[in-house]
């Protein structure tokens, strides 16, 4: 017996084939991600899509500094927070990175949320200011009255609020000195993790230093952006695929980066073809919209040499379609999780040596970190070829979900191993593929959907007496939600009422597609939902 315990004891971890490199992980984001300011200072750094307005590196250090002046100057004290409810925009740049030389921590919401899904989050967060549009301020007004939060817009000035410039033309030389450390959070991205509700998933200065420098730092760097690249924003920067891998990666290499505020495939291909876009980060249902556009054929997008897709697994077809429009451009995938900061892995093919990678891959794990495959039953680790959870460990994973203990143990082990809900294998040439998920979570169009969230709701229905949601696949949108649901007794509420009364609560994407109704919830001895069997009743069709 004991040559066989001694075997399980021996954990099988793979790692990058890329040499692990030094990663100044002492340094604040902000100081990091300007650390080469005097190479690129009168370069551009910020493109506005809509108006053509350019900021420079300089510009953009020495206003995030005012910015952060301005924060003070507005009583926001080191580690408290700000929201920023804002689409793409150069202010959502200047205000994330004035947090960080202030000392706070951003939390960015998606600005087509409900009052209510805004206000849950500025109250989880324990949010002090919140930075947004004149037209957003409807949703936001009673609860900063309600709780003593300063309003502050970014184009017209409501009454009762704060314009922008009040922060932009702050002195920068009234900062005060601030003493960041390392594990200080800095990012507060909202996230419902494996299950549950939404969360707020802390990641450190370190954590984000470490997930950028895995990326692009390194003489071969993972993914190889320079000072020349031109980089599309047309992602959400509310996301975390978009903070990350776009904003603090463009602005550690001294890339130009072009902020679309809205995405539209004929903007897309004009923005493109007029300032020369080198990297294009894309997400499924845009590269959906590009293999089905026509009007692809009569724009220049030669430029373009990196079509990088993330946030949601990509079809084979799709993946040909869209390369025979971009033919001297490489494609590949890289797959994250907002708890993992977000990056685990990266196609090697966009190293700056590349390798050859298999389509369908999304990528091996990035350096100075650590992946395992484990077995959802047993916690032993897998070898090669066999599917299992797959975990992560490394510097660059979250410091634990916000005022959730139990939650982040669920999460995060005591080794330190991050569990990620997914499902995937690891194949001979150290590549990673996805085949499933663990996790309760829907992913529409790269959002995230909590099941959870709309339970709650269903049930609070006086005529519904018991419901789950589960994913059902969809051309456009990968996946949609959809529920089962049990009606009380005498009741004769129908799918559309059901669907209205969800759609008046939750953002877009969180809507019902479909609802089907059910004598019961299949649910094991514990109580929990067998999202198994609905799954497989919307795959037979047996609903």
């Amino acid at each position: 017996m004991a040559p066989q315990a001694e075997v399980q004891q021996q954990e099988i971890t793979y790692r990058s084939k890329l040499p692990d490199i030094y990663i100044p992980k002492h340094l604040p984001l902000h100081s990091y991600c300007f650390q080469n300011l005097s190479n690129v200072a009168s370069k551009p750094c910020l493109i506005n899509g809509t108006s053509g307005k350019v900021y420079t590196y300089e510009e953009v250090e020495l206003t995030a500094r005012r910015v952060a002046s301005g924060l003070n100057k507005l009583g926001i004290q080191q580690r408290q927070v700000i929201m920023l409810l804002l689409p793409n925009t150069p202010e959502f740049v200047l205000s994330f990175l004035g947090a960080s030389f202030r000392g706070a921590i951003a939390t960015a919401a998606n600005p087509f949320f409900t009052p209510a899904e805004i206000s849950k989050q500025a109250k989880a967060s324990n949010a002090r200011l919140i930075i947004t549009l004149a037209s957003y301020v409807d949703k936001v007004k009673e609860f900063a009255q309600d709780n003593d939060v300063k309003i502050v817009c970014i184009d017209s000035v409501p009454e009762g609020c704060l314009h922008f410039s009040e922060l932009t033309q702050a002195d920068e030389n009234d900062l005060p000195e601030v003493d960041i450390v390392p594990e200080d959070v800095v990012a507060l991205p909202y996230s419902s993790g494996t299950t549950g509700l939404p969360k707020g998933v802390m990641l450190t200065h370190k954590g984000l230093v470490t997930s950028v420098a895995q990326q692009v730092d390194g003489e071969n760097p993972n993914l190889y952006f320079h000072s020349e690249d031109v980089i599309l924003c047309t992602l959400p920067m509310f996301h975390i695929y978009a903070l990350n891998s776009i904003m603090l990666c463009g602005l550690r290499v001294g890339a130009a980066i072009l902020i679309m505020q809205k995405f539209d495939i004929g903007l897309l291909l004009e923005l493109i073809q007029k300032y020369k876009v080198t990297i294009a980060p894309i997400v499924p249902p845009i590269v959906l919209a590009i293999a089905k556009s026509s009007e692809t054929e009569n724009y220049d997008l030669s430029s373009v040499r990196m079509l990088k897709s993330g946030a949601a697994p990509l079809g084979q077809e799709l993946e040909d379609a869209v390369k025979v429009k971009f033919p001297g451009a490489k494609f590949g995938q890289g797959y994250g999780m907002t708890e993992a900061g977000p990056v685990l892995a990266m196609c090697l093919g966009f190293a700056k040596e590349p390798f050859e990678m298999k389509c369908g891959t999304c990528g091996t794990v990035v350096r100075n970190a650590e992946m395992k495959i484990v077995d959802p039953e047993t916690g032993l680790s897998l070898p090669r070829n066999q599917a299992g959870e797959i975990c992560i460990r490394g510097d660059q994973i979250m410091k634990g979900y916000l005022n959730d203990p139990e939650a982040t143990a669920r999460t995060i082990d005591k080794d330190g191993w991050l569990h990620t809900g997914d499902i995937g294998y690891i194949d001979d040439d150290d590549e990673l593929f996805i085949v499933d998920r663990l996790k309760e979570l829907i992913k529409y169009k790269g959002f995230q959907v909590a099941p959870a969230e709309l339970e709650a709701m269903l049930i609070a229905h006086p005529e519904i007496i018991d419901a789950a949601v589960v994913a059902m696949k969809d051309e456009a949108a990968g996946e949609v939600p959809v529920a089962f649901v049990v009606r009380s007794d005498k009741s004769q509420i129908n799918e559309d009422e059901i669907k209205q009364y969800i759609s008046k609560q939750v953002v877009f994407y969180k809507r019902i597609s479909r609802v089907f109704f059910i004598e019961t919830i299949p649910k094991a001895p514990s109580g929990k939902i067998l999202r198994k069997e609905l799954r497989a009743k919307l795959a037979t069709g047996n609903y």
